[in-house]
């Protein structure tokens, strides 16, 4: 991957097929301090119908900042969140038998001829529509168990489930309707029409499912996280990994935690120089856990402004969301808190009420449980804390949420600011909480 000038604004509009890792050609180089724009296409539904894609995103290719080196950590300050699609199609997947060999994400393979990661056409609309361009055979690896099309008011704020015409209709303007970025390679998944439950509204607020830095392996995109890269260990595709160590190359980009919005500053471990800087998977909404496994893939943009915080060495992400999306108990104390913690230090001897900030620490894993303890590694890693004091600490002041089920979690607490400055993040938290 070659060196690109600096730019100071830099905007990305082309796409790897599925992939991330140092074998992926670079978009080019921002300045650390600079801007990231970007016109994402969906993913999830989009390229897991499109069987020439090697994983189940359409990502960015990686951008290089500038002055980032192995060992650094790039925080990602996400400044504006913009939904194009007026539409998508979503659900549980069924998978569909002979279309794949190990991981239907992943080794794609047409089951009539058998051609490997066939190239495809569009032809009528359902979920037969996808057709290998060699046999003409239907060429994809799933279908919906469970499926529903939504369509969005024109501010995007909430979105509604249609009916069989709604989503007919859909379909035949899927791609205008997904809104697809000219260089996106996927088929819409609005072409397949599933239209169950009917009439249900649902709220929207966008966010980010798959963003991050570049692994120093190559990895599919949609399994560049503890929980979805377990289908990797002992697959015989080209990106089969031997065991859970080499699994602990990822960066683990692909969270679908919610939080990941407007306002929110992501903090990613680099693991090759530059950084590797991708975007992708920007979602309408979604529930955590997210049940389904899937949710309201959309096209999008997003602006992310970016700095590199030097010597931090994390394993995986850290994020500091938006104080509304904070646990009660992790957001910052007010100063009638801290008066009357005061109160009680002096009743009871106490030198002082320590001075915390909140802080998130990204953990994957097998499950939740392995996610979970994944992220206190990380955190007692960080803070230079025993794993006794990471859970006292998140017990008392914060906590786990579930990011994505089987096993992405944030783990929250409210960290001390001079731990948080030995490491060089204090002056985010401060910023970010107003503090």
């Amino acid at each position: 991957m070659a060196q690109k000038e600096v730019q100071q604004e830099l905007s990305v509009d082309q796409y790897t097929l599925g992939l991330v890792g140092p074998d992926q050609e670079w978009a080019g180089t921002v300045a650390d301090g600079g801007t990231i724009r970007t016109h994402t296409p969906p993913a999830c539904w989009g390229p897991m119908i499109t069987p020439e894609f090697r994983g189940g995103h359409e990502v960015t290719r990686p951008i290089r900042v500038e002055n980032a080196e192995v060992g650094d950590a790039i925080a990602l300050k996400i400044r504006d969140i913009e939904v194009t699609s007026v539409a998508t199609s979503t659900g549980s997947m069924a998978e569909r038998e002979g279309a794949f060999g190990d991981d239907p994400f992943v080794d794609h393979r047409c089951p009539e001829c058998g051609t490997e990661w066939p190239e495809s056409v569009v032809e009528g609309t359902g979920e037969e529509s996808v057709k290998c361009a060699e046999c003409g055979a239907n060429a994809s690896s799933f279908g919906f168990e469970y499926g529903y099309t939504v369509a969005f008011d024109d501010d995007r704020t909430v979105g509604l489930t249609v009916g069989e015409e709604g989503a007919d209709d859909l379909a035949n303007r899927a791609d205008e309707a997904m809104a697809l970025p000219e260089n996106s390679r996927q088929h819409p998944i609005l072409l397949y029409k599933p239209s169950e439950m009917p009439g249900t509204l649902g709220h929207l607020r966008p966010f980010i499912g798959n963003v991050g830095t570049t692994p120093p392996v190559e990895l599919p995109d949609s399994h560049n996280a503890g929980d979805f890269g377990q289908f990797l260990i002992g697959a015989e595709h080209d990106w089969g990994l031997e065991s859970e160590e080499e699994l602990a190359e990822r960066t683990d980009g692909h969270m679908d935690i919610n939080a990941v919005r407007e306002g929110a500053v992501l903090v990613c471990p680099v693991k090759v120089d530059g950084g590797g800087v991708y975007v992708g998977d920007m979602h309408a909404n979604q529930g955590d856990g997210e049940l389904s496994l899937h949710t309201t893939d959309v096209s999008g943009r997003a602006e992310l402004d970016v700095e590199v915080i030097e010597d931090l060495d994390i394993d995986g992400p850290l994020l500091l969301p938006n104080e509304e999306d904070l646990p009660h108990i992790a957001t910052p104390h007010t100063d009638e808190e801290r008066e009357r913690g005061e109160q009680l230090a002096a009743e009871y001897d106490v030198d002082g009420v320590d001075d915390l900030g909140p802080l998130q620490v990204i953990g994957s894993g097998a499950t939740i449980n392995d996610a979970t303890e994944n992220a206190f590694d990380r955190a007692g890693k960080l803070l230079d804390m025993t794993e006794g004091e990471v859970r006292a600490r998140c017990t008392f002041t914060g906590g786990v949420e579930i990011g994505r089920l089987p096993g992405v979690v944030q783990l929250s607490m409210l960290a001390p600011m001079d731990r948080l400055e030995e490491r060089g993040l204090d002056h985010l938290v401060r910023e970010q909480y107003g503090l």
